[in-house]
């Protein structure tokens, strides 16, 4: 037996619309909204994280930089290595040497970039005296963690380490930038190391200035802590890996490694944020949705309840009174003057009643027969009113306004309205399946039209097309969405505008079409993505005008045309197809 709905009881219909139409849409609308609220406000969180910790980077690689800077100053500073090389015969000629050629060079830096906290060249000359930002290199200098870390076999490369240094106000922790200074060839084989010490208070405030709520990390290339901004690991008094005490459990960690030089190569910096904190908007977004659902249900629910209530009650009086007159109890109905048609309803109701008892004969069936020819009629008419309805009216609207702005001298208004009259009659009308190309360009010119008007100078498109090709047949919108999409998807989102470039040519047999625009592009893989979903005719989200000119294509040419889709994120994306000839019938 079939299911039909005419079985099922007004109330239970009444249930069935509440389910269908509002309940479920509404659940499933909700949910939906936010999944994807949740999804777009944590990674605008992530991302702010990610560019906050960017800029702490940064600023890292310029303290350091500043004395890979001084140290290539001095690493290529002719007379200063030779003055620290060459032997001397007294203290008196090395400290003459001294003021004259290293101490002007040593200090000039200092009081310039103040982040350098000091500036030590370190010697095996024994000639020198040590002192004044020149010292011998000992054995106690050899045992220190820098001097080792630079005498690593096969390392060249300068060397970044943290260590601290005795000064005038006791212990302070540093970050030193060690060099070798052997630039020079020179006859006396001497062994020279240059050491910038950068202060622990220039890179400690990179991190503390910062307002990310997470505890930050320095790891240097050994896998060891160099700074943390939490207090709970004791980093500065031993040697922690950040494998082992600082991995997050209950968090999400982002990486920023430093990897621009050589001498920062492993190096980077870590970031640990306890998930409550980053998640705390999508926690938001989460109650915003739930207060936003409860209204949304609950309107709907006590309305629906409502206007079933004001049928099903009256239906059934009205149902209840018919069986009556079944069983020749001709009763009317006591009700309020309603004038809804279930009102209506029950006016007729009571005039048939009174008028059964005195037409039981002929005239009751006369009178029902007219009352069906009526019946008839109404229906007729109203399918006439119904087929007068139709996309007409949406064009002459358009033409009013049209008119409308052109004796206001709107004249820019007036052409973006005649423009979208075209092409929603074109769309529209789907009689004529192929058109020529110069047909074709008419509704991108229109298209474009209105979106120049959208967009201002922020689009801008160049039309280049053959005379030759201009009486080539192909199919009705084929070339119009991938303009679209190149203005959509190409560059409306991108913030400086662009180009959209448009050229068709012939070329033998084959009429080539290429759009091109410079604005957003899409990754290598979604390029991939689409390509196999199109081989495959899978249906795939924002690409769905793609797919249906490409599935018309195949309908009309089969495998006698090319398609090609090459795209680079942030560069702009080159659609290109190749069109067979069509006979000229093909327009009839």
């Amino acid at each position: 037996m079939r299911f039909s709905l005419n079985h099922v009881r007004l109330r239970d219909k009444m249930l069935i619309v509440y389910l269908v139409c509002v309940l479920i849409p509404i659940v499933l609308t909700d949910f939906v909204f936010y999944q994807v609220t949740t999804h777009h406000v944590k990674q605008q969180k992530l991302n702010d994280i990610s560019m906050a910790m960017e800029q702490i980077r940064r600023d890292f690689l310029e303290q350091m930089d500043v004395a890979a800077g001084i140290s290539s100053i001095l690493y290529t500073d002719a007379k200063l290595n030779e003055t620290i090389e060459k032997p001397y015969a007294g203290a008196s000629e090395y400290v003459d040497s001294y003021y004259s050629d290293i101490s002007p060079t040593l200090y000039r830096y200092s009081p310039i970039y103040k982040s350098v906290s000091n500036i030590t060249i370190y010697t095996d000359n024994p000639t020198i005296i040590g002192g004044g930002g020149v010292l011998p290199i000992s054995e106690e200098v050899e045992a220190t963690p820098w001097y080792r870390a630079l005498e690593m076999p096969g390392r060249r490369a300068p060397v970044v380490v943290r260590n601290d240094v005795e000064t005038s106000r006791g212990l302070e922790t540093v970050y030193s930038f060690v060099r070798k200074l052997d630039y020079f060839q020179s006859q006396y084989a001497r062994h020279s190391v240059v050491k910038i010490d950068i202060s622990y208070d220039a890179v400690a405030s990179l991190f503390r200035n910062s307002t990310l709520q997470g505890d930050l990390y320095l790891v240097n290339d050994l896998e060891l802590i160099d700074y943390a901004s939490g207090s709970a690991l004791d980093w500065q008094h031993r040697s922690l890996a950040y494998a082992s005490h600082a991995s997050p459990s209950d968090g999400i960690a982002v990486t920023k490694s430093i990897e621009n030089v050589d001498y920062l190569k492993g190096w980077r910096i870590e970031g640990v944020f306890p998930e409550h904190r980053v998640l705390q908007d999508v926690y938001k977004s989460r109650n915003f949705v739930v207060y936003l659902a409860l209204p949304n249900l609950l309107i709907p629910t006590l309305i629906i309840i409502w206007f079933t209530r004001s049928l099903s009650v009256r239906i059934v009086r009205i149902l209840k009174h018919m069986k009556r007159v079944r069983n020749h109890h001709f009763d009317t109905i006591k009700h309020p003057d309603h004038r809804d048609e279930i009102g209506q309803l029950t006016n007729e109701f009571n005039r048939m009643t009174m008028q059964i008892k005195n037409l039981i004969d002929d005239v009751y069936v006369a009178d029902i027969q007219r009352k069906d020819l009526e019946i008839k009629r109404n229906q007729a008419q109203l399918h006439a009113l119904q087929s007068q309805i139709n996309p007409h009216f949406l064009f002459n609207a358009l033409e009013t306004i049209r008119m409308r702005s052109i004796i206001k001298k709107e004249e820019e208004t007036a052409k973006i309205i005649h423009n979208m009259a075209k092409i929603f009659r074109r769309s529209l009308s789907w009689d004529k399946d192929w058109m020529t190309v110069r047909e074709e360009l008419e509704l991108v010119h229109c298209f474009l039209e209105i979106q120049k008007y959208r967009f201002g100078d922020k689009l801008m498109y160049e039309i280049d097309v053959e005379d030759e090709a201009m009486e080539w047949l192909i199919p009705k919108m084929s070339i119009l969405p991938f303009v679209e999409n190149a203005s959509i998807h190409g560059i409306e989102p991108s913030k400086n505008g662009g180009l959209i470039r448009l050229a068709i040519r012939a070329e033998g047999r084959q009429l080539i079409a290429e759009i091109k625009d410079d604005g957003a592009g899409m990754p290598e893989e979604e390029v991939g993505a689409i390509e196999r979903m199109l081989e495959r005719e899978e249906s795939f989200g924002e690409h769905v005008g793609i797919q249906n000119v490409y599935r018309r294509l195949q309908l009309y040419y089969r495998d006698r045309f090319t398609f090609k889709l090459d795209s680079e994120w942030q560069r702009g994306t080159v659609i290109r197809i190749a069109f067979p000839r069509e006979p000229e019938e093909r327009s009839a």
